[in-house]
């Protein structure tokens, strides 16, 4: 897999063109896909560390962080912890997509995914506590136990939200409203990350995820969705009041590279360089 290795600063530099000091979160998040766009970043490869992208780019490490985060929302790159940041596969023949899913992240039309997603995750509530067999309820209760035992560890504790919701979806046994539920919960990941700051918060959620799961169990369908509507609620008032500059540089990235974008050409001058 082709990788910008940390001992060639050199060609880093070749790549990036150092910005004004002072560049919002949005300069560095275009030109980070404008060279995904242009093939400069080949698919599959790893990018260089925030240190290094931040002195090739002369602005601070939390820029840098805040514009992969935002082009991790657009799809565009995937975070694997411990390795490193990698360019996604078929980036090329999705980049117009992604970017214009992104023009939807504005403040109103992040609004209206939370209500997208309340809609979906609602009747994916309905639909699994009429059709989730024992094993199902067994797993969805294994990450509901995961959530109350991680209240102070917000970052586990999301990681095992995100996997209760997984389950309620897998388990409504419909294919295509998993697959859309997946796509608005990772558009809006950032701001339900940022929307979630307090173990207070978390308790709530568990309170909520828990009466999701003791209706769903016992195959209560009315009573799993109105369960599932008030953590809905609930969760949409934190997107709501959650800021993130990453949002912003979203919204600033895909409105008009969305307009000009074009596939990245194949084996373009980094992916020779890679060889």
């Amino acid at each position: 897999m082709p990788a910008f290795r940390d001992d060639d600063p050199i060609r880093v530099e070749l790549e990036l063109k150092a910005l004004p000091r002072g560049s919002a979160v949005a300069d560095v998040a275009r030109q980070m896909t404008s060279l995904i766009a242009q093939g400069t970043f080949p698919a599959g490869s790893r990018l260089p560390p925030e240190r290094q992208l931040a002195e090739s780019l002369g602005v601070g490490r939390s820029a840098v962080r805040e514009a992969l985060a935002a082009l991790e929302i657009l799809g565009l790159v995937t975070v694997r912890p411990g390795s490193g940041t990698y360019i996604r596969d078929s980036t090329s023949e999705l980049l117009p997509t992604t970017l214009s899913w992104g023009l939807m992240l504005s403040g109103e039309h992040t609004a209206q995914l939370s209500e997208v997603r309340s809609a979906l995750e609602v009747g994916s509530a309905v639909l699994a506590a009429q059709r989730i067999d024992a094993d199902g309820v067994q797993e969805l209760r294994a990450h509901l136990e995961a959530m109350e035992s991680h209240t102070g560890d917000l970052g586990a504790f999301i990681e095992a939200d995100a996997a209760f919701h997984l389950q309620v979806a897998r388990a409504a046994g419909n294919g295509v409203m998993g697959d859309l539920l997946q796509t608005v919960r990772s558009l809006l990941r950032v701001w339900v990350e940022r929307g979630l700051r307090s173990q207070d918060q978390a308790l709530t959620a568990c309170r909520e995820h828990r009466a999701v799961y003791e209706a769903i169990a016992a195959g209560d369908a009315a009573a799993a969705g109105a369960a599932m509507d008030a953590h809905m609620r609930t969760a949409g008032d934190r997107v709501e009041h959650a800021e993130t500059p990453a949002g912003a540089a979203v919204e600033a990235v895909a409105a008009p590279a969305a307009r000009t974008v074009s596939a990245p050409r194949k084996g373009g001058r980094a992916a020779k360089l890679a060889r």
